[in-house]
């Protein structure tokens, strides 16, 4: 299997330009997304709108595309450029039910839109950066009528189970970010008992930006009707009736007017490589890649910062005391992570090498020589 991760990388041109380990700020697409846009573009500079009709059925191709990725039915996924806006279309259907149940360590978009509308947040504190699941019971918790986390947090990268969250949410919804998780990690949002999903492509989708979803599910698209409605919300939008609303039953209700042709086709051909390749193996070489990393840097004397064990992601959090000056330190060798408050989170994916990891390492004993305060002077060979 070595051979063929390698052989992988070949579909992302970015990697011929340095070594990028920021999937979890945004992740270059491969050669097939590129292609399905461009695709479209061409199509319409050709033709104009003469494939108006064969764009809407690939669309809905799309939409099942992306339902079998998280395990969901094509008529419970609608199409939002971002997770802020899944988010709002998720509150919008949820805001009247009572106060939401979420955790100190969560990405603003998870929470900012119910505080908003003027809904109250109870937040779960975070214990030595991970998220137990005890204060979210309900004989322990405070009254919540929704739990909103995210399936990997954006902080530290502390992946939760979402089986477990869906065990304890008794008559509670369940809201998940799935931004810092879908592409990199198997999710199924019937199994896990999620009510709802909001996920932005840009991520470890791999679909570039604009290219998002939102999951809800059907018992609450049958009981709540959305706030917003356009042109294509009712069942027969071609006949044109400005004077009757019949809602369609879908959660496609949600997206209004014309597509966004362009990332909905980046969208789907980002889903369909990746369930091409297999989510499974994806995640079992994501994993490995993070524990391969954290080996090597905590061999090196550094202080790993995000959770390891069951909690694990493609996520690690490593501490540094000048995390701008060391950030543009790796950026001048061609090295791509994103700085945080306490140090560097540094994203593998399954299109990363060890190689791109021995060279972070060598990156960080060169920065640490030079007296960045990254690689303690006493640390022992890796």
């Amino acid at each position: 299997m070595e051979t063929a991760w390698k052989e992988l990388r070949a579909d992302f041109p970015a990697l011929e330009h340095g070594v990028y380990l920021n999937a979890a700020a945004a992740s270059p697409i491969p050669r097939v997304v590129r292609r399905a846009v461009s695709q479209f573009y061409e199509q319409l500079e050709q033709r104009g709108d003469y494939y108006w009709e064969t764009w809407l059925e690939e669309v809905e191709a799309v939409r099942g595309t992306v339902a079998r990725l998280v395990g969901a039915e094509p008529d419970e996924i609608a199409f939002a450029p971002n997770t802020s806006t899944g988010v709002n279309l998720i509150v919008d259907l949820l805001a009247g039910e009572g106060p939401v149940l979420s955790d100190e360590l969560e990405f603003p978009a998870v929470t900012l839109p119910w505080i908003h509308r003027g809904i109250p947040v109870h937040f779960v504190p975070a214990i030595e950066g991970v998220l137990r699941l005890e204060p979210f019971q309900a004989q322990y918790a405070p009254k919540a009528s929704t739990i909103a986390i995210s399936h990997v947090q954006f902080s530290n990268g502390c992946r939760q189970d979402l089986d477990a969250f869906g065990a304890l949410k008794a008559d509670r919804r369940l809201v998940v970010c799935g931004s810092q998780s879908v592409g990199a990690f198997a999710l199924d949002v019937k199994a896990s008992a999620v009510d709802a999903l909001a996920v932005g492509g840009h991520k470890w989708l791999c679909a570039g930006y604009g290219a998002g979803f939102v999951y809800v599910a059907r018992t609450l698209l049958e009981s709540h009707p959305p706030r917003a409605v356009g042109w294509r919300s009712v069942e027969d939008p071609f006949a044109f009736d400005n004077r009757t609303v019949r809602l369609l039953g879908s959660n496609r209700r949600t997206e209004l007017g014309c597509p966004p042709f362009g990332p909905i086709f980046a969208l789907g051909a980002a889903a369909q490589y990746l369930i091409e390749i297999g989510i499974e193996k994806i995640q079992e070489r994501v994993l490995h890649l993070n524990e391969y990393l954290t080996f090597r840097l905590e061999r090196r004397g550094h202080t790993v910062l995000s959770p390891g064990g069951p909690h694990r992601s493609g996520q690690t959090l490593v501490a540094a005391g000048r995390p701008d000056e060391l950030v543009a330190f790796l950026a001048e060798r061609g090295i791509a992570v994103t700085r945080k408050p306490e140090g560097i989170r540094v994203a593998t994916h399954f299109y990363n090498s060890e190689e791109d990891v021995d060279a972070f390492i060598d990156a960080l004993a060169e920065y640490g020589k030079g007296g960045g305060d990254a690689t303690p002077p006493d640390a022992g060979p890796a």
